[in-house]
């Protein structure tokens, strides 16, 4: 049973181009241990333009038309050194996972502490597995968030950067496309089981930790409800299923689904179930690969999850959004060429006397370039555009990012 860092499919994908294996794998008597991870940091250059009224905090705290910030940052793909193990015992598949994530960026002043957040590091990974590969396996503990997974591990900008890069210091990662065409997996604490592989088939079922309603990304001026704690959420529930196969003509389908109840402690709302579910494909080619995915929810906000998906009343608020990505690698020299759009939406309720509705885009065109079988440099550039309606006017922002670096996996 492999419990190596999921996340990882960046550098899946990357030894898929290149041949690379990650990980460092010690026998260690009844044990296999993979020691694995990432190391990449990009310079970043964004322009911001537009009304500042359209909330372009989303877009990367710039103010307003003409700013512009450079950094120094990691990438959408926070950095990680994971520790892996697995045996057999038993008759079952036993192993486990954990992980730190160092951030590559520093505040203005290079203090390093947590109160800035330049000296914070994230655990985002510590899980077990067991099973076997006749009936499945089990997940206990903190990993990737089933629902929307297969979204973001198929964004081309996990290798780079994409949006929200205008203003990031300490363990901040950029979002990518986060926002603009998926909702974020997340990190969380799960218990999950998941099938064995039917000729390309699997499903995956699980439930995860509750989390309520928050107001994050929503501009001022349409505030919903709101929550800083758990008290009021329930049970997450998350699933997923796939069919993938192999051949000229190489690919994978997937379909996913999440569902809570949510709570917020203002307006006069109780509690309301939120859901969301998605489709995606993606498929490989002679070289170019196609990939479309769609999500649809009620209650589950746009960005983040539960983020703006109450309105100040308590109801939930419908939202919805797609990306399309292209790519090609050209032959001989192992160099990936993609083009990405993609759009998210939400919409106002009746008691949105400011907000109609948010449609956030991104446009990414990106290079990525093997320079060894573990070392990859990245270009890319990126515009998003956020469009706010707040019934009386429309306001719009947008912010330009060009930027170059390198990632590592081992």
């Amino acid at each position: 049973m492999n419990t190596k860092l999921n996340v990882a499919v960046a550098a899946a994908l990357f030894a898929a181009a290149t041949g690379a294996q990650a990980g460092i794998v010690i026998p260690a008597g009844d044990w296999t241990l993979d020691i694995g991870g990432v190391v990449n940091a990009y310079y970043t250059n964004t322009k911001f333009g537009g009304d500042g009224a359209a909330g372009t905090a989303a877009l990367g705290l710039g103010d307003g038309n003409g700013s512009s910030q450079s950094n120094i940052t990691t990438g959408l793909l926070p950095n990680y050194l994971s520790v892996s193990g697995k045996t057999r015992q038993n008759d079952l598949d036993v192993g486990f996972t954990i992980s730190i994530n160092p951030g590559s960026s520093s505040t203005n002043s290079g203090i390093q502490r947590d109160s800035d957040g330049g000296g914070r590091n994230e655990n985002r990974q510590a899980f077990l597995t067991f099973g076997d590969a006749s009936w499945g396996s089990v997940k206990v503990g903190k990993d990737l968030g089933i629902f929307a997974s297969d979204a973001i591990l198929n964004d081309m900008t996990l290798l780079g950067v994409g949006a929200g890069a205008g203003s990031l210091a300490g363990n901040t990662t950029t979002l990518g496309r986060i926002g603009a065409g998926y909702i974020y997996a997340d990190w969380k604490s799960q218990i999950a089981y998941t099938s064995p592989n039917w000729n390309g088939f699997q499903f995956t079922a699980g439930i995860t930790q509750g989390w309520n309603a928050t107001n994050t990304g929503i501009p001022t001026a349409a505030l919903g409800a709101t929550s800083t704690d758990r008290a009021g959420a329930g049970t997450g529930y998350e699933g997923k299923a796939s069919y993938e196969w192999t051949g000229d003509v190489a690919g994978k389908v997937w379909a996913s689904a999440i569902s809570q109840n949510i709570s917020g402690v203002t307006g006069a709302g109780g509690k309301e179930r939120a859901y969301a579910w998605d489709l995606g494909t993606t498929v490989n080619l002679a070289g170019f690969g196609l990939t479309g995915y769609y999500y649809n929810g009620k209650g589950i906000g746009q960005t983040f999850q539960y983020a703006g998906g109450l309105d100040a009343a308590g109801n939930r608020r419908d939202s919805d959004g797609y990306y399309v990505q292209g790519t090609y690698t050209l032959p001989g020299v192992g160099t990936k060429l993609g083009l990405s759009y993609g759009k998210s939406k939400l919409e106002g309720n009746s008691a949105d006397v400011a907000l109609d509705e948010i449609k956030d885009s991104l446009w990414t065109v990106g290079a990525y370039h093997p320079l060894t079988k573990h070392l990859n440099l990245v270009a890319e550039f990126s515009k998003s555009e956020r469009e706010y309606d707040n019934r009386a006017t429309t306001a719009e922002a947008n912010a330009k990012t060009v930027s170059l670096g390198a990632i590592l996996f081992f």
